[in-house]
């Protein structure tokens, strides 16, 4: 019997600015991941030991008795239902809006599709502080009784949606319609030929071919509207009305504040976006890449 012998691949040599690029990233990855790591150590130490010894010290004891206070004292709960209020219909209206004017603009040619479509986008480049003042005031001047509680369109989880719509449509409405123009236009032509009304070319043909662009605005939109703090302060009045962002300042106090607790507390509210993004991680990846192989 002979025996034949393959021949080792010889290992290509690992060149320097390889070693230089991980280092890099490793460095950069450990720089962004430091915050978030000092909010967890700190969370878990009690203030008597980090006013005693410092934060820059070794713990003699780590608990998740922090946690439990900033859930209880803060109403947590309460402001978790508030913020859902406002976030699941703001981003659901959002995209079905949004995805409305992106199918209006991107399937059908006339002479102001584009025009149309910069108005939208436009407005994602307007400041929001600058239209503070008369958004107030509009506000504050538009009744809505037995629609809000408030009987006005200011102080309401209805005013949050809103605003929220009006400013997250145009950055939608652009990335959506750039991903249906490169959808054939075969599929719409040949539904139009059998007799498909416009709702069923948006609704039954268009839409689903659309999910992982979707996905990745929805998840992009639940954290964005779920972070703000902004628009909250300025529109809503009523303490037990504010979302969940606003659950913080009531762990602090006049005279005293506990930074261990609000630690505690800021990486209690960041769970849910964790949630979201996890849970939607592979279509919002897949959203982002859309397009990325195309010439």
């Amino acid at each position: 019997m002979s025996s034949t012998t393959l021949p080792l691949k010889r290992r290509a040599p690992v060149r320097p600015a390889r070693v230089l690029l991980h280092v890099f990233l490793a460095g950069t990855a450990l720089a962004w991941l430091a915050p978030l790591l000092w909010a967890i150590f700190s969370a878990l130490r009690p203030y008597s030991e980090t006013s005693t010894k410092g934060y820059v010290s070794w713990p003699d004891k780590l608990s998740f008795e922090n946690f439990t206070n900033a859930f209880q004292q803060s109403d947590m709960l309460h402001y978790f239902g508030n913020t859902l209020v406002i976030a699941v219909p703001a981003v659901l209206l959002t995209l079905f809006l949004s995805s409305c004017v992106a199918f209006y603009v991107s399937r059908f040619d006339f002479r102001l599709n584009l025009a149309l479509l910069l108005v939208f986008t436009a407005g994602n480049l307007l400041p929001q502080q600058v239209i503070v003042t008369p958004l107030y005031r509009l506000y504050l001047l538009t009744d809505l009784p037995g629609i809000t509680a408030s009987g006005k369109l200011y102080d309401s989880a209805l005013g949050l949606v809103l605003i929220h719509v009006a400013f997250q449509s145009g950055f939608c409405a652009f990335v959506l319609s750039n991903y249906m123009r490169s959808l054939p236009h075969e599929l719409t032509e040949a539904a139009l030929v059998d007799g498909a009304s416009v709702w069923r070319l948006y609704w039954q043909i268009t839409l689903p071919l659309c999910k992982p662009a979707m996905a990745a605005l929805a998840t992009l939109l639940s954290i964005w509207i779920y972070n703000d703090f902004f628009w909250a302060l300025v529109l809503i009045s009523t303490g037990e009305n504010m979302p969940i962002t606003s659950a913080l300042n009531n762990l602090s106090g006049q005279y005293f504040t506990d930074p261990n607790l609000v630690a505690a507390g800021s990486l209690l509210t960041a769970i849910p976006t964790l949630v979201v993004y996890f849970a939607l991680q592979r279509q919002f990846v897949s959203g982002l890449t859309l397009g990325s192989n195309k010439g």
